[in-house]
């Protein structure tokens, strides 16, 4: 039996998308560029991917923006606007708890010159909206924050916090990593005040390879990739119509059921906890609180690494993660910057599920759990 509870690095593909974008790469392989119909068959199809991308988000088609993926899109969005008003205003704000797509970048950013403040979660491992705020100012171009975590599943406060900043710095251009929320909580352009939004597929049942950005109008984003003027000249680079169409497909399945599949994950995740806490091999810490996604859990095993933990399940078909798959196995800190100590992120697995997950493979997973608490922690 494969259990495969890693759904926070990729997703399995739908039907939909795999038709979708099968039916591209077999009849409708026309480049959408081109003035001949086959061309604008292509074209056709990438239109109506952004259309039902653009409906879920609640926002118009122009505003939609094709990209490679959830790392060009934040590279865009940061670098786009910081090209476009960071002459006049050299000041980022973003979180410790970023993305890496995020974190680099404005590393990157301030090693050039960018003046960068970090907001870090308070005692409680939450952000808090106040703190952002009063680190806003006149100089500050963009602020920069994701809407869900792909650690622990951490929901930061979002939509109050833009809020606050719209209402006193009205021009300060605003952005939302949504990878890990999009068609799993409501993400809405105008409730979250994003002025920006980045967007991937493989994270919701479509292929990897294809990402989105939302650009709010009269907001200004230099393109940070030039060629052929593609996509309104933000983003150049013949269209990947398969992928594209695979995207729109994902979405169009999800679009009325965002509400359904949340309840069922949200049964899931608590059928797992529940089960998790029965058992009596070690103690067990749930790095996830009701404030977090249920789609995520993140929880430490006492007395045994994390690395231990992952091929000991590995070896019994179940596959899980000790962290962000951006981060290849490394630690990225984020765990400690929410309030995990150490020791418990040492041993941290973080379990992500979908409405697909069954309590069968989650049974499995938990007894799998029992087998390596009594031959791990004996054996030392």
């Amino acid at each position: 039996m494969n259990v495969y509870l890693d759904n926070a690095a990729t997703t399995k593909p739908c039907a939909e998308a795999i038709d979708a974008i099968n039916l591209a790469l077999a009849e409708n392989y026309g480049n959408p560029s081109s003035l001949h119909s086959f061309g604008l068959k292509a074209q056709l199809a990438v239109d109506n991917a952004r259309k039902i991308i653009a409906s879920a988000l609640s926002c118009e088609a122009e505003c939609v923006f094709f990209t490679s993926g959830a790392t060009e899109s934040n590279n865009m969005a940061i670098r786009g606007i910081v090209n476009a008003y960071g002459k006049r205003k050299p000041k980022i704000i973003t979180t410790s708890i970023e993305h890496a797509s995020i974190k680099e970048t404005v590393l990157e950013l301030e090693n050039k010159g960018f003046e960068v403040v970090r907001i870090s979660p308070d005692k409680n491992g939450e952000v808090n909206p106040v703190d952002i705020l009063n680190a806003a100012d006149e100089r500050t171009c963009l602020i920069s924050m994701m809407l869900v975590n792909n650690e622990n599943g951490l929901i930061l406060p979002v939509e109050k916090t833009f809020k606050a900043v719209k209402r006193r710095f009205p021009d300060i251009i605003t952005h939302c990593d949504c990878v890990q929320g999009f068609m799993k909580l409501p993400v809405k352009c105008n409730e979250l005040n994003a002025d920006l939004i980045s967007l991937s597929a493989h994270k919701i049942h479509g292929a990897k390879g294809v990402g989105a950005l939302y650009i709010r109008k009269g907001i200004r984003v230099l393109p940070i990739i030039t060629g052929g003027k593609q996509e309104k000249g933000i983003r150049s680079g013949t269209e990947s119509v398969p992928l594209i169409a695979g995207f729109g497909a994902a979405v169009e399945k999800l679009s009325d059921t965002v509400k359904q599949r949340y309840d069922r994950v949200s049964e899931l995740k608590k059928f797992l906890v529940e089960k998790l806490e029965e058992l009596d091999g070690g103690e067990i810490t749930f790095n996830t609180s009701e404030k977090c996604s249920p789609y995520i859990i993140n929880v430490s095993f006492e007395g045994i690494r994390s690395e231990i933990m992952l091929h000991f399940l590995e070896e019994k078909g179940i596959y899980v993660s000790s962290g962000s798959a951006c981060s290849k196995g490394a630690k990225s800190g984020v765990l400690e910057e929410l309030g995990v100590s150490s020791k418990n992120a040492d041993s941290a697995i973080r379990v992500s599920i979908t409405a697909e997950t069954t309590e069968e493979e989650l049974e499995f997973f938990v007894q799998a759990v029992s087998q390596a608490q009594k031959k791990i922690i004996k054996s030392k």
